[in-house]
């Protein structure tokens, strides 16, 4: 069956990215999906209108995308773009599919929303970290964007330079980096530091990606704490309890004492980041200091952070930027595009939704549908009763 997908222009404030780019529309053509375009959706991120059509995507307003779309692939949903998003909500229609990022399990409010005007709502950040659905993983692919942007802005505050040189005036010794947290994005910041030139040390509260820290060329920091079930089944890291977290602050003061510059990446999807450095750790540091807190849309990692803005205490510099992607657009939407593209090509296989479906990767991601809440954590949130007690299993068709 032919199917058109509408690709809208981003109305997030300083948001750079773009759903699909280019290439994927000839993808998307193989499979019998044509696009519609907003006029200079992809200019910011470095993707002419041009370049579109030249790939056989057809150039249309945004009430007609609106309008003739079956379905709706953005990079920023309602949900992540609650204020400007919400101009969108009368121009929904029932039984569209809407793709992409919504902050779903915080923001439940304008999940609600959504559902109310029937669209079928899939949050890209909720595909779940198995090797099925790795090629979908969008979180993975903008985390790696953002350990190497977040490398990229401590070497620019710190007042040093990053890598051993020999020079005329002697020999400088490199910058001392340490990386809490060894996911995608904590990897890559590791990998981007060392390429740097930086000593590069990492912990992690999950003793078995040590070898993927050596593997990247860090010193694996090693913590007399011991953290059991430090991620879900869905590969995603748990939140651990208050004492976890005070002993762990405690062990590591004297670790970050040592370091120039110190980067945090620990986030729970769906909750406050964990504070891992407090006040007083902060002020252990040594005056031209830099923490890059990476977790700052979240709350942040640090006790200082302020989401989206420079704080500097003590002579220590704290960043908290929010949208690592809209610093490198080009290729944040280039994998944000692959990545949708193949879930959207997984999800064709399920269409029309029923009640009968089973995959893992559909279930999880589906947040609203036929007038409804679907997904058990976003209702559960809003504080809503299991699907079964509203009988709402035979509002999916």
């Amino acid at each position: 069956m032919a199917r058109t997908v509408g690709v809208l222009k981003e109305t997030f404030p300083g948001e750079r990215c773009v759903a699909i780019v280019p290439r994927s529309v000839e993808v998307l053509k193989k499979s019998e999906i044509s696009v519609m375009l907003e006029p200079s959706a992809g200019d910011n991120a470095g993707y002419p209108d041009d370049q579109y059509v030249a790939k056989g995507a057809r150039v249309a307003s945004r009430g007609e995308i609106f309008a003739e779309a079956d379905i709706l692939i953005q990079y920023r949903s309602l949900g992540a773009n609650p204020e400007a998003g919400r101009a969108d909500l009368r121009s929904l229609r029932p039984g569209q599919i809407v793709m992409g990022l919504g902050e779903p399990l915080t923001a439940v409010r304008e999940a609600a929303d959504l559902a109310a005007t029937g669209v079928s709502f899939f949050a890209m950040e909720l595909i779940p970290r198995t090797t099925r659905a790795q090629s979908m993983d969008v979180l993975s692919s903008l985390a790696t964007i953002s350990g190497y942007e977040a490398v990229l802005l401590s070497a620019q505050a710190l007042p040093k330079i990053f890598p051993m040189l020999m020079t005329a005036a002697g020999t400088i010794t490199p910058a001392k980096v340490f990386v809490i947290g060894a996911g995608v994005a904590g990897l890559q910041a590791i990998a981007t530091a060392r390429r740097l030139g930086a000593v590069v040390s990492a912990y992690d509260v999950r003793p078995a990606v040590k070898d993927q820290i050596v593997s990247v060329g860090a010193k694996f920091i090693s913590l007399e704490v011991e953290a059991t079930a430090a991620e879900d089944k869905g590969g995603y890291a748990k939140a651990m309890d208050e004492a976890f977290y005070r002993r762990q602050r405690e062990l590591m003061t004297d670790v970050i004492r040592e370091n120039d510059v110190v980067i945090t990446t620990a986030a729970v999807p769906g909750k406050k980041a964990p504070v891992l450095i407090t006040r007083e750790m902060v002020e252990a540091m040594a005056p031209g200091s830099v923490i890059m807190d990476i977790a700052a849309v979240r709350g942040g990692n640090c006790a200082l952070t302020r989401p989206g803005e420079t704080v500097v205490h003590n002579g220590v510099t704290i960043l908290g930027p929010t949208n690592f992607a809209a610093m490198a657009p080009y290729h944040a939407s280039q994998m944000f595009s692959s990545n949708a593209v193949t879930f959207l090509k997984h999800l064709l296989g399920f269409l029309p939704l029923s009640p009968a479906i089973t995959d893992d990767i559909v279930i999880e991601t589906l947040v609203t549908h036929g007038g409804e809440v679907v997904n058990p954590r976003v209702r559960e949130a809003l504080g809503l009763p299991a699907l079964e007690a509203v009988g709402a299993q035979e509002k999916v068709s």
